[in-house]
């Protein structure tokens, strides 16, 4: 098991509604290992154990691209003689820049990863890395004998059951998550003028944000066919949540609606599960999980795009309430401590 690890992450900010997960993580990890070294392109806020050692190529100070470069190979040559393994999170782009200086050192790089997408970067990285970590098989859809699948990181000590006073009036649905057109929220629009027309009163709250300029002329387009459909009040994006504020979020609502394209287990499904809140998703990743379920109105996979499928499955899970046979399969398959040990016993 190495002492010391090397970290490659986007993004260190325990406050940002996208990655703040991930400073849980290097907390774990910090309790399993002797020193870590961690070179992200953005630094925010963060509290870290005294033997995490934070290091930013500087776009929060808008540094440019080739700076960033340049203080990339320049952190690098400076931690990893000091590290015995590197672990790459999310960008095998970054594994095909730092291979050449971890060969030079003789250092292994691990690589987390969860999508469908099968990108060129992806396949070269699969050559360079010694293992690639993921968290289901759905989730990394390589042909490859690296792939282990050791499940995803949700800290269940943080996603938990709450008591929240309800309005007994409106049924409250949830959707988490960027809004891009990969999350597919037009059709959670058409869900919920299903829901309209037949009479049932429901409120969709939409907890995230556009990024990209694509992503904002997406919502732009939301926004008119919210419009158009005469959805503006039972349909809210609210913006962003910062991680600490997001567990009472799920325990807000009645019921998770997901729609996502990604084809991997998405954490924020697995976020609402660990709270008790029941998801409605399209998402095939979920489909044998949801199944295998002992109470069957602990969530529903709709199996294809289907509004009035989709409706309909809304419809049988009201008023159901939390189920804590959700929590137990994240506890069992997606704890953030599992995952920590299960990457170190693996490096």
């Amino acid at each position: 098991m190495p002492k010391n690890i090397l970290i490659l992450t986007q993004k260190v900010d325990k406050n940002d509604d996208n990655l703040g997960f991930f400073h849980r993580w290097l907390e774990k990890f910090a309790e399993k290992t002797g020193k870590i070294f961690v070179i992200a392109n953005f630094i925010g806020e963060y509290n870290l154990p005294a033997n995490v050692q934070v290091f930013s190529l500087g776009k929060e100070k808008r540094l440019g691209r080739v700076r960033r470069y340049i203080n990339f190979y320049k952190y690098l040559f400076k931690t990893l003689p000091k590290s015995d393994a590197v672990f790459v999170h999310m960008i095998p782009a970054w594994v095909v820049l730092v291979w050449p200086v971890a060969a030079i050192y003789r250092k292994k790089i691990y690589l987390w990863y969860t999508h469908k997408s099968l990108t060129f970067s992806l396949r070269l990285a699969e050559k360079l890395v010694a293992k690639i970590f993921t968290a289901s098989l759905e989730s990394c859809r390589l042909n490859s004998k690296k792939i282990a699948v050791v499940g995803h990181g949700i800290d269940t000590e943080h996603f938990k059951p709450k008591d929240f006073p309800h309005d007994q009036g409106a049924f409250r649905l949830l959707s988490v998550g960027r809004v891009t057109p990969s999350k597919d929220y037009e059709f959670l629009l058409e869900a919920m003028e299903a829901l309209k027309i037949r009479g049932y009163s429901a409120v969709l709250d939409v907890v995230g944000a556009p990024i990209t300029s694509a992503d904002f002329s997406y919502k732009n387009k939301l926004d008119d066919l919210i419009k158009k459909r005469g959805l503006q009040n039972i349909v809210n994006f609210i913006g962003p949540k910062i991680y600490a504020e997001i567990p009472d979020v799920y325990n807000g609502h009645d019921l998770l609606l997901h729609a996502s394209e990604t084809g991997s287990l998405d954490k924020a499904v697995l976020e609402a599960m660990a709270c008790g809140l029941p998801p409605v998703t399209t998402n095939e990743a979920f489909k044998n999980i949801l199944a295998a379920l002992p109470v069957r109105q602990a969530g529903r996979y709709v199996s294809r795009k289907n509004s009035s499928e989709m409706t309909g499955k809304i419809i049988q899970l009201k008023n159901t309430g939390k189920n804590l046979s959700l929590r137990e399969i994240i506890i069992q398959n997606h704890n953030l401590n599992n995952l920590i040990k299960k990457i170190m016993e693996n490096l």
